[in-house]
């Protein structure tokens, strides 16, 4: 009888889907992720600890072989797409019992590994991902830019409108697209991609209309020597005007996608620009769905209602719609209170969400903004009965827990 060949999960990064971000490197706190050609994972050093997962804008980061032997650096860096799943077992022709002493270590430390990240929920629709590539990018038309934070507010976001004309460009609630700034950088090569999330339902933002709606800061940059200048991307797309064009790479991203399921509560936590897809996912459920059993909670921060993306619009919804909890921190004569502080609050509600299978979440804004959540939703479990830690597990693994910060 041949000897059983022995299988681990390697963790690789799709060279075709990848918009070379350099997020999953930076955020490595093993050193496993490199670049050359191509963003790739050292299945000796990395431990699995998801920590790349995450912020990934694509999704490309989230792939996982079963294989017989790893997948070399070299052989990934020769990549223009990840191999069909049935290939991996090519580089793996020795059985377990054959391997080297190396071979047998990165076996090891894969076998310790904890698994997937995120995953789309169950009844999200079937996301088109990379359509269009730097190389093959879509065109489009401004058609629309306007303030959406008040004059005099320190914080000066827009929202943008962009139209594909008579070219399809197809995308689902939760995506992102890239674009890139006209000109070159300090070093004379093209700007990096900037990514935005789409800020608007699949339909457009009147139905069945080919074009998107954006949300972007204005925002300064700091240099190396310290000092603050304008930011090339944002202050690009804030400046644009009706009639100018554009290039748009993408969509981007797989998993923090819109149930379709009318019957599921989702429940949306984000400060600032991070309401974009929120936004989206609201127009949809209320074209789709405007009387189904499922409700939307949406716990918006911001330093004060003139700072607060949408602040009007938002106004217009019943509560029955939209149930809505704006939260801010910068009130004159008021104690600061953000979002966490507000989801503590309204512990019973929270945690009523929480107790039903069927409840969705997400959390979509700065870094700082998961760290915050996370505590309180342990501190309000704990005060119900409940264990965050194991949910947090559960809800993930059923597609019905997402984060996405920047």
């Amino acid at each position: 009888m041949p000897a059983r060949q022995m299988t681990i999960r390697q963790h690789l990064i799709d060279p075709e889907i990848c918009i070379r971000c350099n997020t999953c490197e930076s955020r490595c706190p093993t050193g496993a992720i490199s670049h050359a050609r191509n963003y790739v994972v050292d299945a000796e050093t990395c431990t699995f600890c998801m920590k790349c997962v995450r912020p990934c804008p694509t999704g490309a980061i989230d792939n996982w072989f079963e294989v017989e032997l790893p997948f070399t650096l070299a052989k990934q860096h020769g990549w223009q797409r990840l191999p069909e799943p049935a290939s991996s077992g090519e580089v793996g022709s020795q059985p377990a019992e054959a391997l080297d002493d190396e071979a047998a270590q990165i076996l090891e430390i894969a076998h310790r590994g904890v698994g997937a990240g995120s995953r789309a929920p169950v009844s999200a629709a079937k996301p088109r991902v990379n359509t269009f590539t730097r190389q093959n990018p879509a065109r489009a038309t401004v058609t629309g830019n306007a303030r959406i934070t008040a004059k005099d507010a320190d914080s000066d976001v827009h929202h943008i409108i962009i139209d594909f004309g008579a070219e399809p460009f197809q995308y689902l609630e939760g995506q992102s697209i890239g674009v890139i700034p006209p000109g070159t950088d300090e070093h004379g090569r093209p700007h990096a991609m900037r990514l935005y999330s789409v800020a608007t339902a699949r339909d457009g933002e009147r139905p069945n209309t080919n074009n998107m709606g954006l949300t972007v800061k204005r925002v300064m940059a700091r240099r190396p020597d310290g000092s603050l200048v304008p930011g090339v991307g944002s202050n690009w797309m804030c400046d644009l005007e009706i009639g100018d064009e554009l290039d748009v790479i993408g969509p981007f991203g797989s998993t923090f996608l819109l149930p379709e399921d009318p019957m599921v509560d989702v429940l949306m936590v984000c400060t600032g620009t991070g309401v974009a897809p929120f936004r989206g996912f609201t127009h949809r459920r209320r074209r789709t769905s405007p009387n189904g059993p499922g409700r939307l909670y949406l716990f918006f921060g911001a330093r004060t209602p003139e700072e607060l993306p949408y602040f009007g619009p938002l106004q217009r919804y019943l509560q029955t719609e939209l149930h809505r909890e704006l939260v801010y921190s910068r009130l004159q004569l008021s104690e600061r209170e953000y979002v966490q502080h507000r989801l503590r609050k309204r512990a019973d509600l929270v945690a009523d969400l929480l107790s039903k299978s069927t409840t969705h979440l997400y959390v979509c804004g700065l870094s700082g903004l998961e760290d915050g959540v996370d505590e309180a939703l342990t501190e309000i479990a704990v005060r119900h009965g409940l264990d965050w830690a194991s949910l947090r597990s559960e809800m993930r693994d059923q597609g019905r827990f997402h984060v996405e910060t920047y």
